[in-house]
């Protein structure tokens, strides 16, 4: 199992451009329109040279974001579920 760690938490406007083909990907699979004001996650999966995102706005709880990175057999890291939990 992979271990994520939170990149950041960025407004879609204010996305870094290297995380734009990502998102965009993301978006397109879950049939998902971005606002310039939609807040994303970026999680970098430590060990590899991947992303994960998550379109914050379509999480209800914690749980689901849980059970979203169990499907992509990994987990966040403790700080990093500390923040994703208070943010939401």
């Amino acid at each position: 199992m992979f271990v994520a760690s939170l990149a950041g938490i960025f407004k879609y406007k204010e996305l870094p451009e290297k995380y734009g083909p990502f998102v965009q990907y993301k978006a397109s699979i879950e049939k998902k329109s971005l606002n310039d004001d939609d807040d994303v996650a970026i999680l970098d999966i430590i060990g590899t040279e991947s992303v994960h995102v998550l379109l914050l706005n379509t999480y209800k709880d914690f749980n689901q974001i849980d059970e979203e990175l169990k499907a992509a057999d990994a987990k966040l890291n403790h700080r990093s579920k500390q923040v994703l939990e208070g943010y939401l």
